[in-house]
């Protein structure tokens, strides 16, 4: 009796153990693990991979622009048996060796959110179509300023980030504005751009950049933000300033906090786009090279949607109502 139950416990064991060893794994690898984007990206990534039988390993720089981070955390993950990796590259091109070495290996690489440079240098980029971003938050604008002459501040990443450079020139391109395609990585500017500064996508940078700008252009009535932090960090410069109420603040990312300041009037429209669905999409590309062999390629369009606090005639919106559904952060 004791013999057969060692027997069928043994087998037990040797079935789990064959079971885990077929159990596919994937690492993500995000530039924070603390901005709400990439908390809801490694939950979206968490689900599908509990849903499709996966392994998710999952690390982060210890702030946007870590590389060195983001380079041992891939060394880690081959050395666990990750033969998927998705990435948002914290450096589109410092980390472009270490992928190459990755792939090299075999190891399919998928970027999320954000491309390398060259976008090349991954199997795969799921991601929102950042230009298009731009050019929503661009031509909500236009029609806000409802023909006013144009003294806009640009408040941007950093130099030379593909997703900055995209999100930026995408907006002068949708308020008319001549500026360079999506492949450039270069900011384009014009005569209406009275001011541009960088705020890293920070609430505090984007206020002292604010308030750097007011004092060279005080007569602003427009501003891009880079991101809804930033976009935060700039209402409250002009809010000290007492200039909130005559200056459009147009944004992109769609994660709850902004959705509020979008209705309540701080940010007057922000594009939003979706990590979860950029993670989810990824893992199931991880777990169908891990069945099939088949690699995941080119680039996939994850979607945006402009929210606005109040629809304009002329420019598609949703509400934020809508915006609030399919947000991330805490609700």
């Amino acid at each position: 009796m004791n013999s057969r139950i060692s027997l069928v416990a043994l087998a037990a064991t040797l079935s789990l153990t064959a079971a885990a060893a077929d159990q596919p794994i994937i690492g993500l690898i995000t530039k924070t693990d603390t901005n709400p984007f990439f908390v809801k990206m490694k939950e979206g990534a968490a689900a599908e991979a509990k849903k499709l039988g996966a392994k998710l390993m999952s690390a982060a720089g210890k702030q946007d622009g870590d590389n060195a981070g983001q380079v041992t955390a891939i060394e880690n993950m081959m050395a666990a048996g990750a033969k998927t990796i998705l990435i948002t590259p914290s450096d589109a091109k410092a980390i472009v060796p270490t992928i190459k070495k990755a792939r090299d290996a075999g190891v399919l690489v998928i970027a999320l959110d954000s491309p390398t440079d060259p976008v090349e240098a991954v199997d795969a980029l799921f991601a929102t179509d950042n230009y298009k971003a731009g050019q929503l938050i661009g031509q909500y604008a236009k029609t806000a300023l409802g023909g006013k002459p144009a003294r806009i501040v640009t408040l941007d990443l950093f130099p030379g980030h593909p997703v900055g450079a995209q999100r930026h020139n995408g907006f002068m391109s949708g308020f008319g504005l001549k500026a360079a395609d999506a492949k450039s990585n270069d900011l384009s500017t014009a005569p209406e751009i009275v001011c541009a500064a960088d705020s890293y996508g920070d609430q505090s940078k984007g206020q002292a950049a604010m308030e750097s700008c007011l004092q060279k252009s005080p007569d602003v009535n427009l501003v891009y933000t880079i991101n809804e932090p930033a976009a935060a960090g700039a209402y409250k410069a002009l809010k000290s300033a007492g200039k909130e109420k005559g200056v459009v603040i147009v944004s992109v990312d769609g994660g709850c906090q902004g959705i509020r300041d979008t209705a309540a009037g701080k940010i007057q429209a922000t594009s939003q786009q979706y990590p979860l669905k950029m993670a989810a999409m990824g893992v199931a590309a991880g777990v169908e090279y891990a069945k099939t062999g088949k690699k995941a390629s080119g680039y996939v369009d994850t979607g945006v949607t402009l929210i606005a606090g109040k629809p304009l005639a002329g420019v598609e919106s949703k509400d934020t109502k809508v915006g609030m559904e399919l947000c991330w952060g805490k609700k």
